[in-house]
Order: C-alpha cells, then sequence, then structure tokens
C-alpha cells in the first residue's frame, strides 16, 4: 500500500506540474505559494486528514511589527519586522533572522515552513520559524543595525525563547547581530539566556564549527551521493552560486575530498547585479577570499587581474561540470533557464533555501540529475544550531571535531534515509524528503492532540 501511495505521488506531482502553461511574466515567483503547492501534493498522498493539512500549510503564528531607529543624522526612520512561527509540535521554534532590502513575510513564511520540515527530516527536537528586516545592511552604519536588531528583539520578546523559539543569523545578519539581540532579550529578562540565540561568537557561548556547518552539511551529503553513484570527488568539477558563508565553506570542504570548484557566481553591490568568475583550472579559494567583501561581494577589477574570466550573472548555470550547487537564494533554476545546464551535470546540490521551481523539478527529474533537496542539503546549520543550543543550556562546551563529528552522523544517517526511500519507491530525491519530514510533523500534531 505504501509502496503504492508513493508511486502515485511522484506520478500526480510530475503531471500535475506537467500540465500547467508556463505562468505569466508579470506575475511575481512567491516562496510561500511553492512551499504550499511542494506539501500539498506531498500531504495528498500520504492521506493526511482535511485538519492536519489545513494546520500545517499556514504558519501557527506570525508576527508583523514597526522598528523605529534613530538614524545616525539625527533623522527616524521605521523599518517593517516579521517572524514567523511555522509549527512547534516537535520542540521550540528555530530559524535565522534575515536583513533584506525586498524581505516579504511570503518569504518568511516559506522560510519557516522549510524549516519546520529541515528540522524534522534530520530528526532534531525543533520546530520551524523564521524572521526579517525589510532594510539593506549595505547602507546602514554598525550602529543603525545594532538598534535594528534590538529594536526587533523588543517587539517579540513575549513570544520568543530558549523554550520556545530560537532565533540565529541568515542572509546579511551574523553572530555580531546576534549577539546584540542576546544582549537586549537578557537585559529585559534580567538573566543570562545563551540558549536564546545560536550563531553566537565562540567566545559568547556559540558552537565550534557552527561557521563550517551549512556548508560542510551541503558537501556531507554530496560525498554520500557520489558513492552511490561510483564516483570519486577528484574526479569531479563544480560550479557554485554564491560566495557567501555557504559557499565558501562548501568550496574549502569539497577541494579537501580532490573536486575542483570552476566557476563562482556573486553579487555586485556596485553594478547591482551578478556575476560568475570562472577559472577552467579551479578557482584558489583563499585568493578569492582575499578579494572579497564581508556580503560574499568578489572585487571584479582585482579578479580580472588575477585571470578570472568575468561571465553574465547565471553563466554559473551552463559550465561543463559533473555538480551545481546553487548556494545564494531562491528561484535560481527555473523553467526558462534549466535547459541550460549541460548534459554532464550529475548533482545538484541546494545549499540554498528553494532555488529550484517545480517546473525546473520536473525537467530535471526527466534528465536523471540526482538532486539533493534544499531542506536535507543545506541543514547542517540547523543541525548545528540544535547543538549549540544543546550547549549552552548546559553550559558545557564540545570540542570542534565532536561537533563535526556529529553533524557528519546525522547528515549521513539523514541522506540515506532520504536516498533508501526515494530508491525503493521510485521517488524524486525531494519527494521523499517530504513525505519523511511531513509524516515526522503530522505524527507529532496527532500524538499531542492537536488534530
Amino acid at each position: 500500500m505504501v509502496q503504492t501511495l508513493m508511486s502515485e505521488l511522484t506520478k500526480a506531482r510530475t503531471e500535475a506540474i506537467e500540465s500547467r502553461s508556463e505562468p505569466p511574466k508579470s506575475k511575481a515567483f512567491n516562496s510561500f505559494q511553492i512551499a504550499q503547492a511542494q506539501f500539498d501534493k506531498v500531504a495528498e498522498y500520504l492521506g493526511l486528514d482535511p485538519a492536519t493539512r489545513d494546520l500545517l500549510r499556514y504558519p501557527l503564528r506570525e508576527y508583523h511589527f514597526a522598528i523605529p531607529v534613530r538614524m545616525d543624522d539625527g533623522s527616524t526612520k521605521i523599518f517593517r519586522g516579521f517572524r514567523v512561527q511555522h509549527n512547534d509540535a516537535r520542540g521550540p521554534g528555530k530559524g535565522g533572522i534575515r536583513f533584506h532590502p525586498q524581505e516579504t513575510v511570503d518569504t518568511v513564511r516559506a522560510l519557516a515552513m522549510w524549516m519546520t520540515w529541515k528540522c524534522a527530516v534530520v530528526d532534531i527536537p525543533l520546530g520551524g520559524a523564521k524572521g526579517g528586516v525589510i532594510c539593506d545592511p549595505h547602507n546602514l552604519s554598525a550602529h543603525e543595525q545594532e538598534q535594528i536588531c534590538r529594536g526587533w528583539v523588543r517587539q517579540v520578546a513575549r513570544n520568543v525563547g530558549p523554550i520556545s523559539d530560537v532565533p540565529a543569523p541568515d542572509v546579511m545578519t551574523n553572530a555580531q547581530h546576534m549577539l546584540w539581540i542576546l544582549d537586549e532579550f537578557e537585559h529585559m529578562n534580567g538573566g543570562h539566556y545563551p540558549g536564546f540565540i545560536t550563531g553566537k561568537p565562540v567566545e559568547m557561548g556559540g558552537s565550534q564549527g557552527r561557521t563550517e556547518a551549512t556548508g560542510y552539511g551541503v558537501v556531507f551529503t554530496l560525498r554520500e551521493a557520489l558513492k552511490e553513484l561510483g564516483i570519486k570527488p577528484e574526479n569531479t568539477t563544480a560550479s557554485v552560486q554564491g560566495f557567501g558563508n555557504v559557499a565558501q565553506y562548501a568550496i574549502e570542504l569539497y577541494h579537501r575530498l580532490g573536486g575542483c570548484v570552476v566557476a563562482v557566481c556573486c553579487w555586485d553591490q556596485a553594478d547591482q547585479c551578478s556575476y560568475t568568475y570562472r577559472k577552467r583550472e579551479g578557482v584558489d579559494l583563499p585568493q578569492l577570499l582575499s578579494i572579497t567583501d564581508r556580503f560574499g561581494g568578489i572585487d571584479k577589477a582585482k579578479a580580472t587581474k588575477l585571470g578570472y574570466e568575468i561571465l553574465p550573472g547565471e553563466a554559473w548555470i551552463e559550465q561543463e561540470v559533473d555538480i551545481l550547487v546553487p548556494a545564494a537564494i531562491e528561484n535560481q533554476l527555473t523553467a526558462n533557464n534549466v535547459g541550460r545546464i549541460s548534459p554532464k551535470v550529475r548533482i545538484i546540490a541546494e545549499g540554498a533555501n528553494g532555488p529550484t521551481t517545480p517546473d525546473a523539478d520536473v525537467e530535471i527529474r526527466k534528465r536523471g540529475i540526482l538532486l539533493i533537496p534544499d531542506f536535507l542539503a543545506n541543514a547542517g546549520g540547523v543541525t548545528c544550531s540544535y547543538f549549540e543550543q544543546v550547549q549552552s543550556n548546559m553550559n558545557y562546551f564540545w570540542e570542534k571535531d565532536e561537533v563535526l563529528g556529529k553533524l557528519d552522523v546525522k547528515m549521513t544517517a539523514a541522506y540515506y534515509a532520504v536516498s533508501e526511500l526515494a530508491r525503493h519507491e521510485n521517488l524524486y530525491m525531494r519527494d521523499a524528503a517530504y513525505a519523511i519530514a511531513i509524516g515526522r510533523v503530522a505524527k507529532a500534531c496527532h500524538e499531542r492532540g492537536w488534530v
């Protein structure tokens, strides 16, 4: 019966996507609609009852608020902030806080939902949440960013905490931002609560290995995928989109395994567009890092002098490599560009959240490319955040090798659980990961008596 249901899941999902015409060009991409569509297909064929479906396809709670900030020039500016708590049936909410000028509540809702599935697929006792502020840190001083951080937590302090909802860094936020948020929260509550925030500086209760965790997690799953395909890492090449924390550490570990990255793509703040930096013999990671700003932007002029070809932003997709690693933002592999993927590509490892649209998924599956879905591939970050939370609450900290060893065990186990189900039931990897994650969360909701 299970085999029949899971086979029907894949068939129905594929047929539903293939039957759709291309959406109108004027229609804006909506991450939350994508997240709900992915959930709906799996929920239907897992046989979830209507109440459970209604509960899980929307957030349990969400908060919208204004953050007044006195700017350095003496003016006052109002920033808009969000915190979305999708589901906490399996444990406290967990999810980062993003600073982005194009942030929307629907993006935050989608990311909160994906966090629920991410925690469940790697089987850690946490739920999904996400936060955001509409702002551009490129144009804000450190003092102004600090005021936004402190103002954000003042607005939601009654609804977050070490046993209810634990934030972390995300796009354009870092350990310093988290420390400002923690300090404000502790000041308000009159005590020390290091388990409230993860992604903290190591000397202030952070975990060894947390900085590397997301990128390393991507490569741990990639390593196992290569084993399954009988391919040695040293015989592979890769193209990477993004050059922030995730991409940098993924490249570092992939290089240590013997692989060769020939192209990286990143945003150019001055030109307000992205470029792909290619060196056919392989990029030199330390060299690139020496000409990269704190947001992961590579200095184009210096890269040219170092012998890198400067190509259009989307050129990373069409490189003749074995592996593609989208590790930047959502909606990057679409029906419009998936046909540009080289026939040589064998694996796509999604380091970013939601980089592939359902329309692109159909083509990727048709071509037999092994896709490691985002909420499995990039779950190393939240897994290590869970380790940090445990250590902070115990006030006892592990050495780096122990943290990364535990991370490797968790990521490898999660990969093989998804891969085994996908292979046994002839499922696309994304569908198999969703089936495991949604099943675990639905079971927790039922056992609690919520539905």
